[in-house]
């Protein structure tokens, strides 16, 4: 809220390489490939987690005067339609995976998350939608292509 009682809404101002400004950056196909077989993703978040932790001293000022680094980490929750053509995949045993996220610019680079393995899943049913699967990644690796 402002102090006038309105809400504040985020803004989100890119700028690209010729020096224009545009109002978001947007995904194209997010695309998992699991044993050789081709997912598409209907949305993904990520989370990087840097490690890096305060390293709390006895000082006069009785404030943290550091940090130490640790290990990134780097978390994704997926969203994934079930495939209906017949064939199965374990969802719950998924490892090595590769998750790409392919931009809608040419500019832009595309971004791939690999060795991605699963630590839960969840189903969604909707009456007027698909049947959905929520799946939790840990990747190994983040590229930025």
């Amino acid at each position: 809220m402002n102090s006038k009682g309105g809400t504040l809404l985020p803004f989100i101002l890119t700028q690209h390489k010729d020096n224009t400004m545009s109002d978001a950056t947007y995904a194209g196909a997010i695309i998992m490939e699991v044993n050789g077989r081709d997912v598409e993703i209907i949305s993904l978040k990520p989370q990087t987690t840097t490690g890096r932790k305060p390293v709390k001293t006895m000082n006069r000022q009785g404030r943290v005067m550091g940090y130490a680094d640790g290990i990134t980490e780097h978390k994704l929750s997926a969203t994934a339609a079930i495939p209906i053509d017949g064939t199965e995949i374990d969802w719950g045993n998924i490892t090595r995976a590769k998750i790409t996220i392919y931009p809608i610019n040419k500019e832009d680079k595309r971004v791939s998350y690999l060795d991605c393995f699963s630590t839960e899943i969840s189903e969604q049913y909707e009456a007027d939608n698909e049947a959905r699967i929520d799946i939790e990644l840990i990747a190994l690796h983040k590229i930025v292509e």
